[in-house]
């Protein structure tokens, strides 16, 4: 019999809740894990640069990587909300998901900006 792991979500020390307010909330482990690659974030530079939906064959031939490696990176990325996938008959096309990184980015500085320490307060003094 096949066990399911459930993710957890690491605990949060309970001063960094009271002083950094919703930051943990904010803080999307699957966004970061899927930038936390080189690779990937190349390939979403060129999907970028390429200005429209891409196949996973010109991308592959975009960053010279194996076509089954860049498959799994894009698949992973659009899990992640970086990219939008659409199939186009037996093909999937990628395309950057702009308004979601965008969404993502802006709140987590705003949460940034709430946990910051006033000026002239020191992060022990705020936090601890």
């Amino acid at each position: 019999m096949t066990q399911v792991r459930k993710r957890r979500r690491p605990a949060t020390p309970r001063h960094a809740a009271a002083c950094c307010g919703p930051l943990d909330e904010r803080l999307d482990p699957l966004l970061f894990r899927a930038l936390a690659d080189p690779t990937r974030v190349i390939l979403v530079a060129c999907i970028a640069k390429c200005g429209r939906a891409c196949s996973v064959g010109e991308v592959a031939e975009c960053c010279e990587v194996d076509l089954s490696v860049v498959s799994r990176h894009l698949a992973l990325l659009a899990r992640a909300g970086v990219l939008e996938a659409t199939k186009h008959g037996r093909a999937m096309r990628y395309r950057v998901c702009y308004a979601h990184l965008v969404r993502s980015f802006r709140s987590l500085a705003a949460a940034l900006d709430e946990c910051r320490p006033a000026k002239g307060e020191s992060c022990d003094a705020v936090c601890c």
